[in-house]
């Protein structure tokens, strides 16, 4: 039992390791030049093939080593100057790599492999190496290796080019988007350039994901309990109230040290993201017929690990819109005036206790006409004179971007809305901005854990809620007779000249209000995705740094909730979900005005 157990940390240890090596790998082989390439990076490759052979022949994994040994081969005559690097040679590095992962995956239980990929794929990189004979058939065997592998089948000299997964998104909202895709005799546009890919850290050590779970949680507590103490000490008599306070004082500094530090552990670079998207880039840029650089900025900006897990997929979406849509043609690029390669730049930086993620690109800008038309059309509702933050907030709205938008390229048919309400649901937002002909930025704001959250609590009725600070703009009360009601709107309240809904906080959660009348409580102006409403709310409490417990773990999930907390005094407080909460408002007092 206890050797299963060692072979079983083994095994966990090679998957890891064979995943840090494949993604430098990549890093390394989508960061080559044709014209400029040097013996060190392709060292550097080297290194990280025959770690992952070594590895694949301690566990029998008889296809990995002997692929990783046909990519030693070529890189070994690379390095050594005696070939000169094609961008063939490129893609079939590239190729490689793929199908080693793949392996790496089905070793863990995930998919299978094509043999017959793997026998093609290795011919290929025998021939590019000189290593075969014509026809392949007469190819030499290399002494103890072969056979198993099936490599000396009489297999095509070069593979097929490797087929691309589904990327990008067809929302026809950028101007002249292009819909041909690259012809097949068409040259091939220069790789995409990676400016700044970080290495993988050596002097760290792994830490299992749950023991960082416990150590957070248990910080978690502690904070409960200082919060505790410091509540207690409000009514002790005044001879010791001096001594307690300077001791919660020393425990309040202690708490908030250890808290930072355990949050720590699940800081992880941005890069572990960013790290991924020059080969995205390399693939979409290749079957589009279009030459793009991509630039990486800030790649060692950290965030939660749970945060970097939740953030891929809506980023790789947003990378590959821009690409696909924002980025024109070589031809078109050069008509209006711009460099023929177009640029994606990636940034992330901290800004307070947020980190800002932006995708920025050179291309062709929305098109406002085009947006304002397909929303009318949909039926969506359209100011008079939006402005333009207005016009780009429309392609979030559910149902913009059509089936029939849906090309090959685009492959799952996710709309923006997905984007956005995945952003959302990790308490960010995303916004644009766009230029014609000067391009387009979406920048995303997230938290930077999903541990602690700096809220505000305020009164509704007996009840103590949680507000994220990050949501509130301002909150105010009410002259008595400034919220009116609309037919179809419910009640709004005017602000600079903008007329806002307000939501009763007490309505939607079903509770009595001690405040019957707005004047006698507080507006608290929420920012939910693009726009703007009122919580109607009885009194605010106080601002604090609240730990989030998960409802659905321990209770179930409930509507216009997020989480819970506890306060100091030991009582239970809700996280309101401020999207949720203005859904069902809004709703709620559309029907009410209907049926009156």
């Amino acid at each position: 039992m206890s050797m299963d157990l060692d072979m079983s940390q083994f095994v966990a240890i090679f998957v890891e390791e064979a995943h840090e090596h494949l993604a430098n790998m990549e890093a390394q082989l989508v960061a080559l030049s044709v014209e400029q390439a040097s013996p060190a990076q392709f060292n550097e490759i080297f290194r990280a093939a025959h770690s992952i052979k070594g590895g694949s022949a301690t566990f029998g994994l008889s296809d990995v080593t002997g692929i990783a040994h046909e990519l030693e081969s070529l890189l070994d005559r690379l390095r050594n100057s005696q070939l000169s690097l094609t961008a063939e040679m490129v893609d079939a590095l590239l190729k490689s790599r793929d199908l080693i992962a793949q392996m790496v995956a089905a070793f863990e239980g995930k998919g299978s492999v094509d043999q017959a990929e793997v026998m093609q794929t290795c011919e290929w990189l025998k021939r590019l190496a000189g290593n075969t004979a014509t026809p392949p058939a007469s190819a030499p065997q290399i002494k103890g290796e072969g056979r198993e592998f099936g490599f000396f089948e009489n297999a095509p000299a070069a593979p097929p080019a490797p087929s691309l997964p589904g990327e990008g998104e067809k929302f026809g909202f950028f101007e002249n988007a292009p819909a041909a895709p690259k012809p097949a005799n068409a040259p091939a546009p220069a790789p995409a350039a990676a400016h700044g890919t970080v290495g993988f850290e050596s002097s760290s050590i792994r830490v299992g994901v749950e023991k960082v779970d416990q150590i957070i949680n248990l910080v978690g507590e502690l904070v409960i309990t200082q919060a505790m103490l410091a509540q207690m000490a409000q009514s002790t008599d005044m001879a010791l109230q001096e001594r307690l306070a300077l001791s919660l004082a020393q425990l309040d500094r202690n708490t908030r040290d250890l808290q930072e530090a355990a949050m720590s552990i699940r800081m992880m670079p941005i890069s572990a993201v960013f790290n991924r998207f020059p080969r995205v880039v390399r693939d979409l840029a290749s079957r589009l017929g279009k030459q793009v650089e991509l630039r990486l900025v800030g790649e060692g900006t950290e965030l939660d690990k749970g945060l970097i897990e939740k953030i891929t997929d809506p980023l790789t979406h947003l990378v590959r819109n821009s690409l696909d849509h924002g980025i024109e043609p070589p031809e078109e690029r050069i008509k209006a005036g711009k460099s023929a390669q177009g640029v994606i730049t990636l940034s992330a930086s901290h800004q307070g206790g947020n980190i800002v993620i932006e995708v920025r690109d050179d291309g062709r800008g929305l098109n406002r006409e085009r947006i304002l038309a397909k929303a009318r059309e949909r039926g969506l509702p359209v100011p008079e004179n939006p402005r333009d933050e207005e016009v780009w907030a429309l392609i979030f709205e559910a149902g913009f971007s059509t089936a029939e938008q849906v090309t090959d390229v685009s492959g799952r048919g996710v709309g923006m809305d997905v984007v956005r309400s995945n952003i959302l649901s990790m308490g960010g937002r995303v916004e644009i901005a766009s230029q014609a002909q000067r391009g387009t930025t979406m920048t995303v704001r997230l938290p930077l854990t999903l541990a602690i959250l700096d809220g505000m609590s305020v009164g509704c009725g007996d009840e103590t809620f949680i507000l994220p600070l990050g949501t509130i703009v301002e909150s105010l009360r009410p002259a008595q007779d400034a919220v009116k009601t609309i037919t179809g709107r419910g009640r709004v309240v005017p602000i600079r000249g903008e007329y806002l809904p307000v939501i009763s906080l007490a309505a939607v959660m079903n509770i009595p209000a001690c405040a019957k009348a707005e004047h006698e409580g507080i507006l608290v102006i929420m920012e939910t995705g693009q726009r703007q409403v009122a919580l109607f709310v009885d009194a605010l409490l106080g601002q604090h740094q609240v730990v989030i417990k998960s409802l659905e773990t321990n209770y179930r999930k409930v509507p216009g909730i997020s989480g819970a907390t506890i306060m100091g005094d030991g009582r239970v407080a809700l996280i309101l979900d401020i999207a949720s909460i203005t859904r069902m408002g809004l709703a709620a007092a559309a029907a009410e005005t209907a049926h009156a």
